[in-house]
């Protein structure tokens, strides 16, 4: 069964630091485009970054940009996102998601069950 896990949320204050890790299981991520999203109470889903299959290029909503850092090990079948100088609203639950296809444009067909990542003032 195709299952993504992340980890690595949790409680931090203003100006810290998380590297959240979403792991595959079932299937491997070498042809899948793995984006992040996140999803802050009251508020909608937004995609925070994405990286291509090959890792060679990455997005970043323009809130983050400078701060966090996508990457991925596809040997290791796992994706991280390196969340430095983290601010109270970057508080949501941050899912990860895949996508088959090699860019970042892809429909994410398959979605972690989220960590929540809670940053106090």
């Amino acid at each position: 069964q195709l299952q993504l896990v992340e980890s690595g949320g949790g409680l931090v204050q203003s100006g810290g630091s998380l590297r959240l890790s979403c792991a595959a299981s079932g299937f491997t991520l070498d042809y899948y485009a793995i984006g992040w999203f996140r999803q802050a109470p009251g508020k909608e889903r937004e995609g925070v970054s994405c990286i291509s299959s090959s890792g060679g290029s990455t997005n970043y909503v323009g809130s983050v940009k400078g701060r966090f850092t996508i990457s991925r090990d596809n040997a290791k079948s796992t994706v991280y996102l390196q969340m430095n100088s983290l601010k109270p609203e970057d508080t949501a639950v941050y899912y990860c998601a895949a996508g088959y296809g090699s860019s970042c444009h892809v429909a994410y067909d398959y979605w972690g069950q989220g960590t929540q990542v809670t940053v106090s003032s």
